[in-house]
């Protein structure tokens, strides 16, 4: 537990609200709570908490529904919801689930059995959470999706080649293009298989692959999106490193572990000529040798996957 973690109560029972936030707050948690559904959507958009409490009865909207509103926003696909109800047979616990929860608890309410599971679903956020934020970090184009091919998170470097493969669309599905959308859900069918050739999608004369890099859980899938190089990595190189068309032409090809005797050949330029645009490349890119060079160029081209 985090001085930092807040709970949202969502019970239209006034008791069952000022029982579960005394709890609470005896347990060391910050807790608030909602009436409603509606203003639950709300306080979770405000306060951002940690966890939310859900009954899954209560009038207006339910606990159900809110559940599953609140998981259709990329922004809140993660929170935590434990879902409280008197309902106990299994079709009600599968909708829970299928609604979002990551548990459901009976009443009557064991309080020392709900602190444990808040605790246990609380440290499991943090860890998927620190997760995403190393993803981000690392730079590599990733996205996640639940078995209908709805979009949960993905990377800033994934959404950037989204807007760029699909400019001025809408999309549909939780964020997702429409194009998208069916391979991923064909791949998530077969959760299996797992490293085979990526699943190429066109749009308008721009392409993207879409490769399956595995799930957690029942419901989440994680895929990995590129960009099809096809022969443009010089174009890419030259205006990143500042590089002229040749240069830029002799650098893929160091990246590829040719020899300058090999480029001579490839380019059909002499091996001294290549010398000297390796000694141009060297110098713009502040290296001394044909390794860092190699691991600039793959850096570059690998942020384009």
């Amino acid at each position: 537990m985090r001085a930092d973690d807040l709970i949202l109560v969502v019970d239209d029972d006034p008791q069952a609200r000022a029982m579960l936030t005394t709890a609470l707050n005896q347990e060391g948690f910050a807790a608030l709570s909602a009436a409603d559904g509606e203003s639950a959507l709300i306080l979770v958009e405000q306060a951002r908490p940690s966890l939310v409490v859900l009954d899954a009865v209560m009038d207006g909207l339910s606990g159900f529904e809110t559940c599953r509103r609140l998981k259709q926003q990329p922004n809140h696909a993660h929170l935590p919801v434990i879902f409280i109800t008197g309902l106990s047979e299994t079709e009600h616990v599968v909708e829970g689930l299928r609604a979002g929860g990551v548990d459901y608890v009976t009443k009557p309410i064991v309080i020392e059995e709900l602190m444990a599971r808040i605790r246990v679903h609380l440290a499991t956020a943090r860890m998927a959470h620190s997760a995403r934020v190393a993803l981000d970090v690392a730079g590599r184009s990733l996205l996640a999706t639940d078995g209908l091919g709805r979009l949960l998170w993905r990377t800033p470097q994934a959404a950037d080649l989204l807007g760029r493969t699909f400019p001025d669309r809408p999309g549909v599905a939780g964020g997702l293009a429409s194009e998208l959308v069916g391979p991923i859900r064909a791949l998530t069918a077969r959760p299996g298989d797992l490293g085979g050739p990526p699943t190429l999608v066109e749009s308008g004369g721009r392409r993207i692959e879409v490769a399956y890099l595995g799930r957690a859980g029942a419901e989440e899938f994680y895929f990995r999106l590129s960009e099809p190089l096809n022969g443009r990595e010089a174009d890419i190189l030259r205006p990143a490193l500042n590089l002229t068309s040749r240069e830029a032409e002799v650098l893929v090809w160091i990246a590829r572990g040719k020899s300058n005797r090999d480029i001579s050949e490839i380019l059909n330029i002499s091996p001294r000529t290549v010398n000297k645009h390796l000694e141009q490349v060297f110098s713009k890119l502040g290296v001394e040798n044909r390794a860092a060079a190699a691991a600039i160029a793959t850096r570059i081209l690998a942020a384009r996957n």
